[in-house]
């Protein structure tokens, strides 16, 4: 269960964003529409090749 915590005089909006990011993190979502569709272990093992490269050549640009 999410849990979000309100400070004094915070509105609706910010707590929303709030409860929005962390359920994000969670992953729910992704991991539902990867399970709508069987995808073949070769081209899962591609993908996570493909985001790691794509995710260490952002890290090298900002060295």
């Amino acid at each position: 269960m999410i849990v979000v915590q309100l400070k004094e005089g915070e509105n609706i909006e910010r707590a929303l964003k709030k409860f929005k990011r962390k359920y994000e993190r969670t992953g729910v979502v992704k991991e539902l529409r990867s399970r709508q569709a069987f995808s073949k272990p070769s081209v899962v093992k591609r993908k996570q090749k493909q985001h790691a490269v794509y995710v260490q050549k952002l890290q090298e640009n900002e060295d």
